[in-house]
């Protein structure tokens, strides 16, 4: 039987009590940081609560923004969700993410990830694997190493390069698609420090070209890891001193650790045919709603065209219904029309669309797009014009 549970906002009060279920739930340690009982800007914290008052649930709404084609896209992403052993399987996660949907559709978020521990209850709310975020171990005396390039400078960074190498992610990440902007209340820390233990940047003429944050690790023999945190690059020379300037670590690193960027400067230049996983994390997508996730987003300019389908979204109820996605000059609308379509999508199949993790027939095969046999699902892969998502940030 579904629990009956209260569920709202957090508020300071509750914020022991919402420590204490995460550490239990994840592991954390007993030693409970400051932070964990002071309200922070950028995030919306909701609970469940049983008929006694105690806390059995809790989920948080991410106020991101990720780049689709040039686009910032207002999402919900959502991280640290947590339910008391005594309560699970009782419908307390659904009755959270269905609270912290409509909280994010109020607030004018358009989509929505996460990286779930367990994909089905998720699933069951209408969020759909769309990637993974992987974590690879590389010889580093594998990586090529070359003469550098005479215009190029090679320099430790400071924290005022810190704008520059935001700047430099911006450029390398806004044409993509699911990337997190990394603007907003979340990213406004204060006199940051340098991220890690260090930060190397490559230089052309002055102007940053190219950036790996990294930590040190312990020790020098055999099992000692140097861990990039990020490497990013605008340019292949760029991309080919910062795999130089990491495979010098050999000596004392003898693997490095990274989470590669599929398609980026810096992976063509990696012998990555060598690499073994580290870590994989599945993410999720989900549509907040669909007409703005559509309006919101860029799409390829030399994209045109128009399909009718029929959605179907048990939690977001404002996105059920007969729509016509229209898309012409680097941009689209999703617009209600009356009467029924032959294209009748369920929310995870518009998540796997959007996201461009799989073609419409694909989606059909997997029982979430549905059809009569004469008509032809490719219409929908429209919706998928802009290319796979990625991430490169976990939350």
């Amino acid at each position: 039987m579904p629990a009956t549970v209260l569920v709202r906002e957090l508020t300071a009060d509750d914020l022991d009590a919402a420590w204490d279920l995460g550490r239990f739930a994840f592991g954390s340690d007993s030693q409970r940081p400051p932070q964990a009982s002071v309200e922070a800007p950028g995030r919306t914290r909701y609970g469940a609560f049983d008929d006694t008052g105690r806390l059995v649930g809790k989920a948080v709404d991410l106020h991101h923004d990720q780049w689709w084609s040039g686009r910032a896209v207002p999402a919900a992403d959502v991280a640290g969700v947590a339910v008391a052993p005594e309560a699970r399987g009782r419908g307390v996660a659904r009755a959270m993410l269905t609270a912290l949907l409509r909280g994010a559709h109020e607030r004018g978020a358009a989509i929505s990830a996460l990286y779930p521990t367990v994909a089905a209850p998720y699933r069951a709310c209408g969020w759909e694997t769309a990637g993974v975020l992987r974590t690879v171990n590389l010889a580093t005396a594998a990586l090529p190493r070359h003469r550098p390039a005479a215009r190029l400078a090679v320099r430790a960074g400071t924290p005022a390069d810190l704008p520059a190498v935001a700047a430099l992610y911006e450029r390398v990440t806004r044409h993509r698609n699911g990337m997190l902007t990394r603007r907003g209340e979340l990213f406004d820390a204060p006199d940051r420090g340098l991220p890690g233990d260090g930060l190397t940047l490559v230089e052309d003429d002055g102007d940053l070209v190219g950036y790996a944050t990294w930590r040190r690790g312990l020790g020098y023999g055999a099992d000692s890891v140097l861990t990039v945190d990020e490497a990013l690059a605008v340019t292949a020379e760029a991309a080919r001193e910062l795999v130089g300037v990491l495979g010098s670590w050999a000596s004392v690193a003898p693997t490095l650790r990274l989470c590669p960027l599929d398609g980026d400067a810096v992976s063509a230049h990696l012998p990555l045919e060598s690499a073994r996983e580290h870590e994989r994390d599945l993410w999720m997508h989900r549509p907040v709603d669909v007409a703005h996730a559509v309006g919101a987003r860029g799409w390829p300019a030399h994209v045109r065209g128009a399909v009718d389908f029929h959605l179907t979204d048990p939690l977001a109820e404002w996105n059920t219904g007969t729509w016509r996605l229209a898309v012409a000059d680097g941009a689209a609308e999703l617009t209600r029309v009356s009467g029924e379509a032959d294209l009748r999508l369920e929310v995870r199949g518009f998540a796997l669309l959007y996201a461009g993790a799989a073609h419409a027939r694909s989606v059909a095969q997997a029982g979430l797009l549905h059809h009569s046999p004469d008509v032809d699902p490719a219409a929908l892969d429209l919706l998928g014009a802009g290319g796979p998502a990625h991430l490169l940030d976990y939350f």
